[in-house]
């Protein structure tokens, strides 16, 4: 029976259970197929903390490094550090993670050079094939009189950490005092190296780099995976509380109050520095289910926002099409031109530092400007039809004074005093609501509508 790796190449990266769904001989493969697709000379490779990461990565390499490419291993890193690497070293890229998900997983993000991402559209799909097709015969066809390329190993933490500070002005950083939980994931490993000679009494939670996950998973976003944080900045008398997830390039803030800080709030807040940084000029990505904020300030700032579907291959190449200075989601993933469109969960994180240690009050009373509305989160609920309950849906308030419908990214409505927007999982049998009104009566009242019509 011919192979097939669909069940583990997703949308945007490869992920699965190890090895139940994927080991180090389909790892060597993959990295043959990548250099084949992305026709490198060269490639960079790093992986976080999780048992099975050191194997498989070194499985790619030696896949990659038979076919005639020279490999650097930065090691241990962030996925942000990869990013780094990738653009400041100019070459395509591998990171072995599996982000939040929970031990027994692990993946592999791509990029070519410069950081720019590989999805499906752009060569993951080739690399599946190549895969199976190899997988079938036995070995990855190495071409006649191929010289194996060199494996060397480099320290990149330190430059990545000095970029970072580079694109960040925190001279005038007052003393600060921050819990960090790093989730035993990879935020234990370069929240030391980059808050180095800054003014800062940082509270380190969970920084023992342990892929097992022993004390919460690391997803920050879950309410419930922020609690430990919650506390210690109360108990702490802390300013603020910062959570990375497992690959440390997403980050969640929580202010001197223990309250959660929503990204939409973050990515304002940035945009309108970022703007300000660019001489009060630029366009800002923001992902359709972020708050109306986030367009507002960037207007307000003299910026130009774009709005585009979730997920970030649409990001980041609406970034690259329209040379936008910065681009926010809700899923707390910031983007920044100056970091080669990618993600970087640690440039944001010190953002909000410089914000908030340039000015005397505390965090809260800052980030209420940039959060102006009600907001639902993500609500998530199985059905057995995605297509049918749409359609409920879009029957419902189709036809309804006032509501605009658009369909960019699942179902969006949208009056002058409310929006929601309704999409499908494309993974589970999931439909995902977002709620956002003027006031909690009304998004109370419009999420209930919805819900109903969503699990009748």
């Amino acid at each position: 029976m011919a192979t097939d790796l669909s069940n583990i190449v997703k949308a945007y990266d490869v992920r699965g259970v190890v090895p139940d769904e994927w080991d180090e001989h389909l790892a060597e493969l993959f990295g043959a197929a990548f250099v084949e697709v992305t026709g490198a000379s060269a490639i960079v490779i790093g992986h976080d903390m999780r048992p099975s990461s050191p194997a498989l990565s070194g499985a790619f390499a030696r896949g990659a490094a038979a076919r005639g490419v020279d490999v650097t291993l930065i090691g241990l890193c962030s996925t942000d550090q990869l990013y780094y690497a990738s653009g400041k070293l100019n070459l395509p890229g591998a990171m072995f993670t599996a982000s939040h998900n929970p031990a027994q997983y692990n993946g592999i993000k791509l990029c070519r050079a410069g950081a720019a991402p590989v999805g499906q559209d752009t060569g993951l799909s080739t690399i599946r094939e190549l895969a199976e097709k190899w997988s079938d015969e036995g070995a990855p066809a190495i071409p006649a009189g191929t010289v194996p390329g060199t494996v060397t190993e480099q320290d990149t933490l330190t430059g990545y950490a000095d970029h970072l500070k580079g694109l960040v002005d925190l001279t005038a950083v007052r003393p600060l005092k921050v819990v960090v939980d790093a989730g035993n994931g990879m935020g234990g490993h370069t929240v030391p190296t980059v808050f180095t000679g800054l003014p800062l009494d940082v509270v380190p939670m969970y920084f023992e780099l342990d892929g097992t996950f022993p004390n919460h998973e690391a997803n920050p976003l879950d309410p419930k995976n922020i609690v430990d944080l919650q506390a210690r900045v109360l108990a702490e008398g802390a300013d603020l509380g910062i959570a990375f997830d497992g690959d440390a390039d997403r980050c969640f803030i929580v202010d001197e109050r223990g309250e959660g800080v929503s990204p939409s709030a973050i990515t304002a807040l940035v945009a309108a520095r970022e703007l300000a940084r660019n001489g009060g000029t630029g366009t800002v990505i923001h992902n359709l289910i972020t708050s109306w904020s986030v367009p507002e300030v960037v207007r307000e700032n003299g910026g130009t926002p774009v709005r585009t579907r979730v997920g970030h291959s649409f990001i980041k190449e609406e970034m690259a099409k329209s040379g936008a200075i910065f681009g926010g989601e809700h899923s707390a993933h910031y983007y920044f031109k100056d970091f080669w469109n990618a993600d970087t969960g640690m440039l944001a994180a010190l953002h909000v530092l410089a914000a908030l240690g340039g000015q005397d009050g505390p965090l809260s009373a800052l980030v209420s400007s940039y959060d102006r509305y009600a907001g639902s989160g993500e609500i998530n609920s199985t059905v057995a039809d995605q297509t049918a309950r749409l359609a409920a849906v879009k029957a419902a308030y189709g036809s309804a004074e006032g509501v605009t419908l658009d369909e960019l990214d699942g179902l969006t409505a949208t009056t002058a005093d409310w929006w929601f927007n309704v999409r499908a999982s494309n993974t589970e049998p999931l439909l995902r609501l977002n709620v956002e009104a003027r006031d909690e009566a009304t998004l109370t009242k419009i999420r209930d509508e919805v819900l109903t019509l969503i699990r009748s």
